[in-house]
């Protein structure tokens, strides 16, 4: 029977696509890598997401996230992305938890609802705790490292976390995830230098945020403000979406429908 995922199931086969609709990601940070996780996991087939992130769409998010336009600014992002979601899925399962996810929250999550989480989230701090959360619940999980300051996505490549170097942010979670025992951790990263953005405080949300009205956290908190592009974090998160999907069916053979007689 035809379905919106039937191209799809052409190459992956009925039982992955079921195994697939059968599957819970959990997406933490619902950004510009992690809205199009969500994106290419609900165009796969995934039937069911917590997608968990605390922030609302800005205007400076319009110009690489795909939850991002004129409509949406001041939603919430999880809201916005649920209604996309449902908009490609309606049968799909999706709750959002309207918080950023910290190491002092870190318990009040369904873990063994998940069968893989994905880190997309800011933070070192933040990070290492899903890690390790991850790996003391046995859950698969897929981090992404820096996409900021970056403009070639032809430099993103999957490996293990000690396996990567150049990106700054792979380099911390590599000395900090060694002391805390983490034998490996398969991560997004990318080997191209970072730039320096321009210091033009006309067009920086260091001084001029434009965070939505109610907006918990603003720009002018940020120790940093990243430059960003609509190629280089969608590339990230589509090759994080490949790898979930690849890891999720890894050991189901494709297998064709039977025809109905």
């Amino acid at each position: 029977m035809l379905t919106q995922f039937s191209r799809t199931e052409l190459l992956l086969g009925k039982e992955a696509m079921e195994k697939l609709q059968n599957s819970r990601v959990a997406v933490f940070g619902i950004g510009g890598v992690g809205g199009y996780v969500c994106e290419a996991l609900a165009r796969s087939g995934v039937g069911a997401f917590d997608l968990i992130d605390d922030d609302k769409v800005c205007l400076t998010n319009l110009n690489r996230q795909i939850i991002a336009t004129y409509k949406t600014i001041g939603k919430y992002k999880t809201d916005v992305m649920k209604e996309r979601i449902l908009d490609i899925n309606p049968k799909a399962d999706v709750r959002v938890h309207k918080c950023f996810f910290l190491p002092e929250n870190a318990d009040e999550f369904p873990y063994e609802d998940y069968d893989y989480m994905v880190d997309a989230v800011d933070t070192v701090t933040a990070k290492i705790s899903l890690v390790m959360k991850a790996q003391e619940k046995h859950i698969p999980i897929i981090s992404s490292m820096g996409a900021g300051n970056k403009l070639d996505g032809s430099q993103f490549k999957v490996a293990d976390i000690y396996k990567t170097k150049v990106c700054p942010l792979a380099k911390v979670m590599r000395r900090e995830l060694k002391k805390r025992g983490v034998k490996k951790l398969k991560v997004v990263y990318s080997e191209e230098p970072s730039i320096r953005p321009i210091e033009d405080m006309s067009i920086s949300c260091r001084t001029r945020c434009v965070c939505p009205p109610g907006a918990k956290h603003k720009c002018t908190e940020r120790r940093d403000i990243p430059g960003s592009v609509a190629f280089v974090p969608s590339v990230a998160g589509l090759i994080i979406a490949g790898e979930v999907v690849k890891d999720l069916v890894k050991d189901v053979p494709r297998t064709a429908e039977e025809p109905t007689t």
